[in-house]
């Protein structure tokens, strides 16, 4: 079984991490006798080291001209800071040759660069969550889907911020080598193997604002905390000593939903992790996530994912023996 070829490219200003995650991933598959690893490759515009955008030089292996991804081969477009027009050498060189790898991988706003060359056109696809807009805005012939961590269309694949480039290189793995490989590499490296390409670039903490005043942080807080409490708007409104009405509007106003809204996010993250990670029945976890019976939680998740708690365990959860 011959090695799979990932090429990898770097330029100026490129985020480290966008590179090693997904490097440290598909190394890890040659820890593994009798099976197929990859062989990895970077390259550069003219071979020259490049600067990141921490300020650690890589050196690649070689000149981006002399690169031709083909059958066989990953290639892969870490994200990265743009200070002025993309480089047009990579852009010119990903407008030529982009299309014919077998899979095309973007990190982060490594999405930019595929979407500048015209790779996106006519498909969906994700970035960091600050640059979405920007994508949505310069490439309409892209359909953004800003909420996911990573998203793929066919041979292209597209992920979001950072970690969700080792989230994605490991979905690509368990593709090529099998869950158990995969899993293997996620416990070396302590990740999750793996969370799921539907699941929020934010938690819901971070995907709603932090309220600027303290009684209504700490009800955000509570809430976290205690998902199976009663975390009516009358509960929380006695909780942050207003009525309820008023604690409605304040909260929307300084967390930008609702409390209801909230709520329903922190239950479906608290279920989603006790899912992915436990062995409890769902009926236990509905009741420890405030839904009361496993029908509630599952209209949640139907609502919220587009599948069943069940479904959703059957897929990301955790082998237990």
């Amino acid at each position: 079984m011959s090695l799979r070829n990932v090429l990898v490219v770097l330029y100026d200003g490129v985020q480290s991490l966008d590179v090693t995650g997904p490097v440290e991933v598909f190394s890890g598959a040659s820890r593994f006798p009798g099976r197929a690893g990859y062989a990895i490759r970077t390259v550069s515009p003219g071979g020259a080291p490049v600067r990141t955008d921490s300020g650690l030089t890589l050196v690649p292996d070689g000149d981006l001209e002399g690169a031709r991804p083909g059958t066989g081969t990953t290639l892969l477009v870490p994200g990265g800071r743009f200070t002025a027009d993309f480089e047009p050498r990579l852009t010119d060189w990903l407008r030529a040759y982009g299309g014919d790898a077998e899979r095309l991988v973007s990190v982060c706003t490594g999405g930019l660069l595929l979407a500048e060359a015209g790779l996106l056109d006519g498909r969906r696809a994700t970035t960091h969550w600050y640059a979405c807009a920007q994508m949505a805005r310069d490439y309409p012939a892209v359909t953004v889907e800003p909420d996911p961590i990573y998203v793929r269309d066919g041979p292209v694949s597209t992920s979001a911020g950072v970690t969700a480039g080792i989230d994605l290189a490991l979905a690509l793995v368990e593709e090529d080598h099998g869950r158990d490989v995969a899993l293997t590499i996620a416990r070396h490296l302590v990740v999750f193997l793996r969370r799921p390409g539907n699941q929020s670039q934010f938690s819901a903490q971070l995907s709603a604002q932090t309220a600027r005043r303290e009684p209504l942080r700490d009800v955000q807080q509570w809430i976290t905390e205690h998902p199976g409490a009663d975390l009516g708007v009358e509960a929380l409104a006695a909780r942050a000593r207003l009525s309820p009405r008023h604690f409605s509007r304040a909260f929307q106003a300084e967390t930008g939903v609702t409390p209801g809204r909230y709520v329903e996010r922190v239950r479906v993250e608290h279920a989603r992790r006790l899912l992915e990670e436990g062995g409890e029945g769902v009926a236990e976890i509905s009741r420890a996530c405030g839904y009361g019976t496993p029908e509630a939680l599952r209209r949640a998740f139907l609502k919220t994912l587009g599948q069943s708690p069940t479904e959703y365990r059957r897929r990301f959860g955790l082998p237990h023996h």
